[in-house]
């Protein structure tokens, strides 16, 4: 049984169990508008069941903060609702690294495509949804000043980023966005929920791994380098008294795989260089 997290009044959060996806309802009356909508089509039903069959809800709005397929997996089993995305979303969905039949089957093209920005009144709420390149060409953060909440999607992985695919300046610049909201709470795209802080922690974890792959980028050269970043500890870039979950962790090593094979922070480390011997 799928249980959510009551976040604020009338807004309830749902964790799947793949992937640690996450969904956010806002309750109107018998009514749901949705953000995101979950990693399998097994939890996408255990939502429906939770949200139609036992609280005898409709979801009638779904917003994607980002178009990939562990976020839209619950598309196809709410039919009746109307789905919203950036115009973008084809090329973040098409981006994926190992898509499969299966995400392709569950695909379902957005009804209202949007540039910029759009705003929703739901209820009590007010859903301010703001394009914030980054972790995608298409993401999305959904600010709710109402609940004092924002949805930020995979603009972070609990207190960390990632990076695949990816220019690390736009996610730095999303983040930073993001934190003048001054949102109370900041709602993942995977694990839950977490305090303004995390924001932070997660703008630290960015700019530290930017440091140390550069540095070791500078002493070992292109062609001998990728050893020492496969090497590189999560703890060496964590913020001051953060401690990883299994989930970070293992974010953190596909982190490092990617920077490798996509030569992520080459172009910082050889800008660092040209302007050192100017």
């Amino acid at each position: 049984m799928m249980k959510p997290t009551s976040l604020a009044p009338e807004v309830l959060m749902f964790v799947g169990a793949a992937q640690q996806s996450v969904a956010t309802a806002f309750l109107h009356r018998d009514e749901v508008l949705l953000v995101d909508a979950l990693g399998s089509a097994e939890d996408a039903r255990a939502l429906r069941e939770v949200l139609c069959e036992e609280m005898g809800k409709m979801v009638r709005l779904i917003v994607s903060t980002h178009f990939m397929s562990d976020h839209i997996a619950g598309l196809a089993l709410f039919p009746e609702a109307l789905t919203i995305a950036h115009r973008h979303h084809r090329a973040t969905f098409l981006s994926q690294q190992q898509r499969q039949p299966h995400d392709d089957a569950q695909y379902r093209e957005p009804q209202l495509q949007f540039d910029g920005e759009l705003q929703l009144r739901w209820g009590t709420h007010e859903l301010r949804l703001q394009h914030r390149p980054g972790k995608t060409l298409d993401h999305l953060c959904v600010d709710v000043p109402s609940a004092d909440l924002a949805c930020v999607g995979d603009a972070i992985v609990g207190h960390i980023v990632y990076l695949s695919k990816a220019d690390p300046a736009l996610i730095r610049d999303a983040l930073v966005r993001i934190r003048r909201l001054g949102r109370r709470s900041i709602v993942g795209g995977h694990i839950g929920s977490f305090p303004a802080a995390v924001l932070d922690h997660a703008l630290h974890y960015l700019d530290r791994l930017r440091q140390i792959v550069m540095a070791l980028r500078a002493e070992h050269g292109a062609a001998a380098v990728a050893p020492h970043i496969a090497r590189i500890a999560i703890e060496d870039c964590l913020a001051p008294g953060v401690a990883a979950c299994a989930f970070e962790r293992e974010w953190h090593r596909h982190n490092l795989r990617v920077i490798a094979e996509q030569a992520i922070f080459s172009l910082d480390a050889a800008i660092a260089a040209r302007e050192l011997a100017a």
